[in-house]
Parts: C-alpha cells; structure tokens; sequence
C-alpha cells in the first residue's frame, strides 16, 4: 500500500524457504505460539467481560473506563523494570508468572462478586495489581519471536503474531459475551482466568532460546538504560508519539461500541461479541495476505496510512449512533461495516509496527526496548478507554469525534517522526551509555 508514491519497485512474494510452512521447523515455536493464542483468548475475554461485567453490575461507563484503565496503565509505569527482568533472567518462566497472576486475580473477582463483598473500589484495586505483571507477558513473548525465528521469516512469524491478536477477537468476545449471557459476569471473568491457567501449562516446559544481553548487574540501573537506549532509537520514539495518540482512539471501540449495542440497539451481550468478532474475521485476511511480502523500506507506508483511514473508518459509528432509535438494521450494518473496516487496515500496520521494531533494535536490548516501546506504544489505550467512558456518559457522539481525530492526527506524526529507512546507529547503540559500561552476557 503506496509503496510507488515514493520509488520503491513492486511488491515480490519471497521465495518458498520463507514460506509460513518454514515456521513450523522452528524448534520450540510451535509451543510458543498455541500457549501465546490461548492467553490471547484470554486477554480478548477480559477486555470485553470486564466492561460488560462492569456496565451490568454496576451501572457505569465512567467505571467501565476507569477498570480498563486500572487493568493496564499500573503495567506500564513498571514495564522498564518488567524489561530488565527479561532480559536478565529470560523470557518464559516471567511470561507463565504473569499467566498465573491474571488466574488468580479473575477468580478473585468472580468469587468476590458471587460472594456479593465486591465494592467498585475493590475491583479497581485488584484490576490494577493484576496489571503490574502484564509487561512480562505482553513483552516477553513478542521479543521472543526474533530470537526464536531466523530474519527471513520475520514478516511470517509477525503476520501470525498479529493474527493471534485478531484470531483471539474472533474467538474471545463472543465466548466472553455467551458466558456472561447464560452464566453470568463472576462465572465469566473466572473462566477467563482458567484460559490463561491452561497457557501456563502449556509454556512452563518450553526452554529459553539463547540470547546475548547488556547489563550493568543491577535491576533498576538496567531499566533506566533501557529506558536511555529507547529514547535514544529514533524509531522506538517515532512509535511512540503515533501509535500512542492512535490508541486514543481504541476507547471508541471498547465503550462506545458496546454502548450503541446494549443501550441504543437494545441487544445483548452476545451481538456485541459477534460485532467485535467480524472485526478478527476481515484482520486475518489482512494480515495473512501482507505477511506474504517482504515489507522492507515499505514499513512505514503500512503504518501511517492505515492510521489515517482509521479516521473516517471510525466515523461511520455516527450516523450508527444517530440512527440507532430509526433503523436498527441501519445502524447496526454501519457498525459491523465499521468494525470490518478497522480489522482491515489492523493487518498491515500491526505487521509494520512489529518488524521495523524487531529490524532497528540491537537483540541485546530486545527485552527493555521491547517494553518500553510497547507501553509507549499502548499507553493510549487505558487513557483513551478512561476518557472516552466519561465523554460517551455525556455524548456517545463527542466521543466517537474524539476517535476520529485521534488516528489522523497519529498518521501525521507517524509520517514525520519514524525514519524512512534503517540507521546503523540504531542497529548498533552504543554499550556505554550514561558512563556506565554495560556487561555482555550470553542467557
């Protein structure tokens, strides 16, 4: 997508050797992936089962909006250090920490709940102690795939990276939603919670591949230089400023669709699931038929330009609020067609993001740049979730403005501030950074 506005010769499918079928000879992946899919089920369940369990129980968007955000934001601030342990101690032992936290925390909730001794703040709190481990997963997994899978295998193995993201949208909500239809919010949030219980089983005997890191010996000294060597790689930064302001625009998707379903629409849980899965069924098609390319020197084309069709996508939820009371058949085509659209230009970009990410970091750094990059990157969605849920209390189509203006005003920034093309400096950051000479080690 606009690859000749600036010169470059058209898209080549690879050859065969870089073919999806080459993934499955990678040792150890095949385990990586089924335990990554099932507890991307898991996090697609929470992200809807929490805002219907929220809205249903008590009655609130404004709260809706503030759980998302206690789930996710607490896991940002901490995500250096989350970085530092990665890189230090390895990826998957961390990763199946965090399975078993987000277990054990939705059961809390579902038994809490059943138990009727769950006060608004009380979910909040457990919400946002959850989230502290989330990096480690969310981190951990992704910067595992280039140390796992050879370079020529990079957009394959991202193509199925991002398509596990979109799978579990297919899959999650609705099956989140038909729980919470036919057993309640509790008896839904703690099946969530077993989801990811069984991708713990799955990853706990999978071994760490070996890597080469920097480290200075000390935890908090080693999440401030991977903070230091973040800044300092134009890209990460470039990522940054756009994907972050993009994500402004997700509470659109996690509040206001919901809302326009349950409370405008008059359906049920179960629509809403199955508008959010429509959104997974148009992203793998995306996905899988970009991952077929080699994506070099195109990467930002697949970033920015989706980010600035993502504007009008998300106007159609307009004239789908406005028409809610007149013709819900109307109404609810423009949001499915919305929805369709948004998992459409997903595909591309989020290959994009992930292998210029992967092509401009110094593998050493993977674990701290990885994080830092990821809650730069993500940091939108818990704000943009916690002020959309105050405006949609107001104006569900305020709100919906919010996310259109968001994604146009990320594509800009995307444009102007991610290098065209690879820097050495960014390949190769130096070892000294702040005065302190960090140690190389093999994990």
């Amino acid at each position: 997508m606009g690859c000749r506005e600036r010169g470059y010769s058209p898209v080549t499918v690879v050859a065969p050797y870089s073919s999806y079928r080459a993934l499955l000879s990678v040792p150890s992946l095949g385990r990586v992936l089924l335990a990554m899919q099932v507890a991307r089920i898991g996090q697609s369940m929470v992200g809807v089962a929490i805002v219907l369990f929220t809205l249903t129980t008590y009655h609130s968007a404004p709260l809706a909006g503030l759980v998302t955000f206690a789930s996710i934001f607490p896991g940002l601030i901490v995500s250096p250090i989350a970085g530092a342990l990665l890189d230090r101690h390895g990826r998957i032992r961390l990763v199946v920490l965090d399975f078993l936290v987000a277990l054990v925390s939705l059961a809390l909730i579902g038994l809490l709940s059943l138990a009727y001794v769950l006060p608004a703040w009380l979910l909040v709190l457990i919400a946002a102690v959850s989230s502290l481990t989330g990096p480690l997963s969310n981190t951990g997994l992704r910067s595992l795939f280039p140390l796992l899978v050879p370079r020529r295998l990079w957009e394959r193995v991202n193509a199925v990276d991002a398509n596990g993201y979109i799978v579990a949208t297919i899959v999650g909500p609705p099956l989140a939603a038909g729980s919470i239809a036919l057993w309640g919010g509790p008896a839904a949030l703690i099946l969530t919670g077993c989801v990811f219980g069984l991708a713990a089983l799955i990853l706990a005997r999978t071994p760490d591949p070996p890597t080469e890191t920097a480290s200075t010996g000390r935890l908090l000294l080693d999440a401030w230089q991977g903070l230091a060597y973040a800044w300092r790689n134009p890209t990460i930064r470039g990522l940054g400023a756009s994907v972050s302001i993009l994500n402004l625009s997700s509470g659109v998707v996690t509040i206001v669709v919901p809302l326009i379903i349950l409370e405008r629409l008059r359906g049920g849980e179960a629509m809403v699931g199955a508008v959010f899965a429509i959104s997974g069924v148009f992203g793998v098609i995306a996905a899988f038929v970009v991952g077929r390319f080699d994506s070099r020197g195109r990467e930002r084309a697949m970033i920015a330009l989706p980010m600035l069709a993502m504007g009008p996508v998300l106007g159609l939820l307009l004239p789908a609020n406005g028409l809610a009371l007149e013709s819900s058949v109307s109404s609810l085509a423009l949001v499915a067609a919305s929805m369709a659209l948004v998992g459409l230009l997903n595909g591309p970009m989020d290959i994009g993001i992930f292998t210029i990410r992967q092509r401009r970091t110094d593998p050493a750094w993977m674990g701290r740049a990885f994080a830092v990059s990821i809650s730069l990157n993500y940091i939108g969605y818990p704000i943009g979730s916690l002020l959309i849920g105050w405006i949609a209390a107001t104006s569900i189509d305020l709100a919906i403005a919010v996310g259109i203006v968001a994604p146009i005003v990320a594509g800009v920034l995307a444009q102007l501030t991610i290098p065209r093309s690879d820097q050495a400096s960014e390949l190769s950051q130096p070892v000294r950074i702040g005065g302190d000479v960090l140690r190389r080690r093999r994990q």
